[in-house]
């Protein structure tokens, strides 16, 4: 292969990848994996236990800047959404220092859930999960509802929470 036919080649390799790692997410309206994550404070929280609400998980890490600028409109979705019965859990990544995610969560003053993953056990569940962020939205009958990687649109996010509120009968 001439080298001018390497950078299409290596950029049709990227795309694919990229295309793989967001296909192995468990598929829209497929149960999401029956997982447990371990919060901050040591709690142990089953995601089953949680159905009868809709439930946003994003997989992030301390040191992924797009995460850590996207932290206030997390805490604004929280605080809009929360009394109406979304759950959401922020899952640092299994390679992210504990004591490093409870001191940026303390920092930060992060009021929703933080769990680890220091065994990569949830990340392996939703798909092998390695680039950070991803969300992904659980309806109330736990169910993918919607998922993205990469940096998220606030208002189509909204859109999708107040969507799986609606059909939980919250709002």
């Amino acid at each position: 292969m001439t080298g001018r036919g390497l950078i299409p080649a290596a950029l049709g390799v990227a795309v694919t990848v990229a295309a793989l790692c967001l296909w192995l997410i468990p598929a829209q309206g497929q149960p999401a994996p029956e997982v447990a994550v371990t919060t901050l404070s040591g709690k142990r929280l089953q995601l089953d236990e949680l159905q009868g609400k809709p439930v946003m998980l994003q997989f992030w890490a301390t040191t992924c800047t797009t995460c850590v600028a996207e932290i206030p409109h997390l805490k604004d979705l929280h605080g809009e959404f929360t009394d109406d019965g979304l759950r959401l859990v922020a899952v640092a990544m299994p390679y992210d220092p504990p004591e490093q995610v409870r001191r940026m969560a303390q920092d930060k003053a992060l009021p929703y859930t933080v769990a680890l993953d220091r065994e990569g056990a949830i990340t392996k569940a939703f798909g092998d999960v390695r680039l950070t962020p991803t969300t992904v939205l659980v309806d109330a009958q736990g169910r993918i509802a919607w998922k993205r990687q990469g940096r998220l649109d606030f208002n189509q996010l909204k859109s999708e929470i107040k969507a799986r509120l609606k059909t939980a009968g919250k709002g």
